[in-house]
């Protein structure tokens, strides 16, 4: 396929759409995962029992404090289960859901491909590699040219020899300090992004300085900053001068943690950052649109363990539609405001230029 053919139009894991037709969408999320990468071996002898039994309603209360500290909490390999999960996004009005696995993240072509058939949704799948941690060392070795040329070849051929295509270069993986490889994946972004007119997503490392320190290596590359997304603000930058920092640069801030409501150690940082609850999002977003960048924001879940879904007690892919707008709306938020957010603003980032 040629690049020229992907301009103005999305591509999902079954082929090439208008943008138009991407609807209301979650722009980070995963459908299936291994996030072994994520897992952290609890120091308390009757945790580690916990850490090592599967989900089930015994640990529930346990892993709401402790949710990156059970293997199998970890593990979304569940076909069947990641089929009806997603069908309660498709029931309360959405219609595409990216799914920001790549290398490291256990990512299955073929299993989204099918699910995408099966629901009617659109799937967009990422490209490149995670962080290091999550990597074979094997992969460290290779060239920023290496790591460009196959994500080129994910978006234009197929990855691997499956002929299914991704949609985005991204979540490519940050640690905090940055791996040199991780460095050299993020070089190897820009050269895919100017060879195929891709959109880039980016992890950043747990840091405020995260972001920013990604930003600028991807800025000084030559990398199209209206193309890039930065995941995760809402755990990574917890004043409006930073955000504004970031977002001067032009690219999108995704506020994709919604659902996560700030205890300790839902999400971990090495200063125990604090996440905000979905209210305060809302707040925040609200005073960078003030500011005069509606257009670059983006809100998701970043689904990524068992206990987020809806058959576990979690809040599942529809939380948002379902209970995030209607505090929206009730915040002053228009509908027209809203649309922006989770249908033109995704629609312009994910169709290729």
């Amino acid at each position: 396929m040629s690049v020229v053919s992907l301009t103005g139009k999305a591509q999902t894991v079954l082929g090439v759409i208008e943008g138009q037709d991407l609807g209301i969408t979650l722009p980070h999320e995963h459908v299936l995962m291994d996030g072994s990468a994520l897992y952290t071996e609890p120091s308390a002898s009757a945790e580690k029992g916990n850490a090592h039994k599967p989900v089930d309603w015994e640990t529930l209360s346990w892993l709401r404090y402790h949710p990156f500290e059970s293997a199998d909490n970890l593990r979304l390999f569940d076909e069947e289960v990641a089929t009806k999960e997603i069908l309660h996004f498709k029931a309360a009005g959405g219609r595409t859901i990216v799914d920001q696995g790549n290398n490291g993240l256990g990512r299955d072509v073929n299993a989204l491909a099918r699910i995408s058939r099966i629901t009617g949704l659109n799937i967009i799948m990422g490209s490149g590699y995670y962080s290091a941690n999550s990597l074979n060392p094997g992969v460290f070795s290779m060239s920023v040219d290496e790591i460009a040329d196959e994500i080129v070849r994910d978006i234009t051929e197929g990855v691997g020899s499956t002929g299914i295509r991704s949609g985005v270069i991204g979540e490519i993986g940050c640690s905090w300090p940055m791996h040199e490889f991780e460095k050299k994946s993020l070089l190897a972004a820009v050269k895919a992004q100017k060879a195929t007119g891709a959109p880039i997503n980016v992890h950043p490392g747990r840091n405020p300085l995260g972001p920013i320190t990604a930003a600028r290596i991807l800025d000084e590359a030559g990398a199209d900053m209206s193309r890039v997304a930065f995941s995760h603000i809402d755990g990574r930058i917890r004043t409006h001068d930073g955000r504004v920092e970031l977002t001067k640069l032009g690219c999108y801030l995704e506020y994709d943690l919604f659902g996560w409501e700030g205890h300790f150690p839902s999400f971990y940082t090495p200063d125990y950052l604090d996440l905000p609850n979905d209210t305060t999002r809302i707040y925040e977003m609200r005073d960078l649109m003030d500011a005069g960048f509606l257009g670059q924001l983006l809100i998701s879940h970043d689904i990524n363990c068992k206990t987020n879904l809806v058959c576990n007690g979690g809040w599942g892919y529809a939380h948002i539609s379902n209970y995030v707008v209607p505090m929206m709306l009730k915040r002053g938020i228009g509908r027209d405001i809203i649309d922006t957010i989770m249908v033109q603003n995704p629609r312009r980032f994910f169709s290729f230029v």
